[in-house]
């Protein structure tokens, strides 16, 4: 059942549902989530310093915005990776939620801007999040201490990103204290019971997800490929351990579930945290559900135990 102050919300989304993303371009639907991302963000929470600055990878130029919290702590940089169905969302987007995350854990969040679909299609983002990461650890001295660890964090099609990366790089040693993975999109094959029972009508329709996977994919048809589908991977052995947030009435829930499962078959330590009665995208609504706030305040308990027992 959904929240009860999500309600309005989920009625307003039913009595107007978006165009399907068919009809619109994808600057028009950027445009769209931009301001209804802005709208719903609330009171800007209060950071030491916002500074925006660029990752100079292979061949590209990615922006990406440091936020230095009040009581910076300096126990870890998270490495974070916006939302948004691989075709929309940016810093911007994001900024409220990283502002709220980095004062609640007192990290430093580095928010990436990394390329979209359909200009960009796989496996552009995945390159960018494994390029990204690797950039971050060996710069690490112009974003924080260079003697701290690192947490990679994903939303969405984001959480994609960075499972995949933090699976390609686990035989390297970036340091990564944790992956946090906040109710990941994780393959194109839609058909969980959670998708049957929240696929419409919630926030997040399936029917739209399933035509960006399209732009996104881009004619890529092998959909066993890990980097397509995570939970693909046939050994996930030595991955980052791993918070996975999931939202009870989001038709992903049961693919992060499994995502966790599979983490702790091969010898991963895992902690899935469920947010009652939330649905897709809650984390960005703090203004409609007061609670998601309470539910940063408990992520970042988590990934302050991780990072300390990574130590």
């Amino acid at each position: 059942m959904v929240h009860p102050s999500l309600e309005p919300y989920v009625n307003a989304v039913r009595a107007e549902p978006e165009p399907h993303p068919s009809l619109v371009s994808a600057d028009e639907r950027r445009a769209a989530y931009r301001e209804s991302a802005l709208a719903n963000r609330g009171d800007p929470q209060a950071v030491e310093s916002i500074r925006e600055v660029e990752l100079a990878l292979d061949g590209r130029t990615l922006r990406a915005r440091l936020y230095v919290p009040l009581g910076d702590e300096s126990k870890a940089l998270v490495v974070y990776f916006h939302g948004g169905g691989f075709i929309v969302g940016d810093l911007d987007t994001h900024d409220a939620l990283c502002r709220r995350l980095s004062s609640d854990t007192r990290m430093r969040f580095l928010s990436v801007e990394y390329r979209l679909a359909p200009e960009h299609p796989f496996p552009a983002g995945i390159d960018d999040a494994v390029d990204s990461i690797g950039y971050v650890f060996a710069h690490l001295a112009e974003f924080d201490d260079p003697d701290v660890q690192l947490i990679v964090m994903g939303d969405s099609a984001g959480a994609t990103l960075m499972t995949v990366a933090c699976a390609l790089t686990r035989a390297e040693d970036l340091r990564i204290a944790a992956q946090v993975v906040i109710y990941p999109t994780l393959g194109p094959d839609l058909f969980t019971d959670s998708v049957h029972e929240y696929g419409v009508g919630h926030a997040l329709d399936i029917d739209h997800l399933r035509h960006d996977y399209g732009l996104y994919l881009n004619g890529w048809t092998d959909r066993s490929d890990p980097r397509v589908t995570p939970l693909m991977f046939e050994d996930l052995t030595g991955a980052p351990s791993a918070i996975v947030v999931v939202a009870q009435c989001d038709p992903l829930r049961d693919e992060a579930v499994a995502y966790a499962g599979l983490l702790e078959h091969f010898g991963v330590r895992v902690e899935l945290l469920e947010a009652e009665g939330m649905i897709h995208g809650f984390l960005r609504l703090p203004t409609m559900v007061p609670e998601a706030l309470e539910i940063i305040d408990d992520l970042a308990k988590h990934m302050h135990r991780y990072v300390e027992a990574a130590k």
